[in-house]
C-alpha cells in the first residue's frame, strides 16, 4: 500500500456534494491510472475506515495497535476504490464496508505471533475440551480440562486467553466443494421441525426478493441499518442525507416490504386454492 496519503487531517477534509462526488467518480472511471483522482476519492470515504475500525469485534493481541488496524482498513478502502464499478449493482459505501472489514480480518488472521509450542498446547486444550464434551455430554469447565491434562487450572485459562485465532463463521470445514460452513455446525437449541425450517426458508426467500424490488437508496439503508448495524445518523453521513430523511426512507422501506410480503402471501394462497 502506498504510504504517501495523509489522513491525519481527517476532520478538515471538505466533503463533496453528491453531484461533485458523482463527477469525481466519472472522471476516475474514465482514467483509472490517475492516482490523484483515486486519492481524492479515498479521502472522501476515509470515514468508512474509521467506522469499521471503531466497531470491528476481534480478539487482538497487544502486538496490534490502533494504527495497524487502521492501516489494514485503509488498504481495504484503496482496494475497494480501485475495483469498484457501478455494474456491481451496489452503492460504493456498501461495497467498501465489506472490503474494509474483510481486509482487516484477513491481515490479523495471517499474522500469528504465538510460538509453535504455545499453539500446540492450545490445540491440546481444545482437544481435551472436545473429548470431555463427548464424555460428559456437556461443555467441560476449565478445572476439568486442567485435571484431564494434568496441569494447573490457571495454565488452561492462560492458554485460552492467548488463543487469538480469528475464524469466520462462513469458513468451510474441509477443502472440498461439498464441505459445510462452520456456521452450519453450530447447534440449534430450538430444534426446529422440518415444516418450520421449510417455512423459514420461504420467508427468507420472499424477504430477499422483496428487498430487490425496493428503490436502490431504500435498499441501501436497510442493508446498512440491519446488516452493518449503523445508526440512522451514521447512515445519513454515509449517503450524504439528513438523519430525518434516513428515518423517513427507512419507514417507507418497512411499509413497502410489508406490502410486498403480503402480496406474495396472497398470490401463494391463490395458487393453493386453484
Amino acid at each position: 500500500m502506498e504510504q504517501d496519503l495523509d489522513f491525519s487531517s481527517y476532520n478538515r477534509i471538505k466533503r463533496l456534494t453528491n453531484e461533485e462526488l458523482g463527477d469525481l467518480w466519472s472522471l476516475y472511471f474514465d482514467d483509472h491510472e490517475n492516482k490523484n483522482l483515486r486519492d481524492q476519492l479515498i479521502l472522501q470515504y476515509i470515514y468508512l475506515t474509521r467506522y469499521v475500525v471503531g466497531r470491528i469485534k476481534v480478539a487482538l493481541p497487544p502486538t496490534f495497535s490502533y494504527e495497524d488496524i487502521s492501516s489494514y482498513g485503509v488498504e481495504g478502502l484503496i482496494d475497494a476504490v480501485e475495483k469498484y464499478t457501478p455494474k456491481m449493482g451496489a452503492r460504493f459505501e456498501t461495497y467498501a464496508l465489506i472490503r474494509i472489514r474483510g481486509n482487516i480480518i484477513d491481515k490479523v488472521r495471517s499474522q500469528d505471533f504465538l510460538p509453535r509450542s504455545i499453539r500446540r498446547k492450545i490445540k491440546d486444550v481444545k482437544e481435551a475440551q472436545e473429548e470431555l464434551k463427548r464424555k460428559y455430554g456437556r461443555a467441560a469447565n476449565n478445572a476439568e480440562v486442567a485435571d484431564y491434562l494434568g496441569i494447573e487450572k490457571e495454565k488452561v485459562e492462560q492458554l485460552l486467553a492467548d488463543d487469538t485465532t480469528i475464524t469466520s463463521l462462513y469458513e468451510k470445514k474441509g477443502s472440498s466443494d461439498g464441505d459445510i460452513e462452520i456456521i452450519d455446525t453450530i447447534e440449534d437449541s430450538k430444534h426446529k421441525a422440518p415444516h418450520e425450517e421449510y417455512e423459514e426458508k420461504n420467508v427468507k426467500s420472499e424477504l430477499e426478493g422483496a428487498l430487490k424490488r425496493l428503490p436502490e437508496r431504500e435498499r441501501t439503508i436497510m442493508v446498512l441499518y440491519y446488516h452493518e448495524n449503523m445508526t440512522l445518523k451514521e447512515i445519513g453521513e454515509t449517503i450524504n442525507i439528513s438523519e430525518s430523511r434516513v428515518s423517513q426512507l427507512h419507514a417507507q422501506a418497512i411499509m413497502k416490504l410489508k406490502n410486498l410480503l403480503s402480496e406474495n402471501r396472497t398470490e401463494r394462497l391463490k395458487r393453493r386454492i386453484v
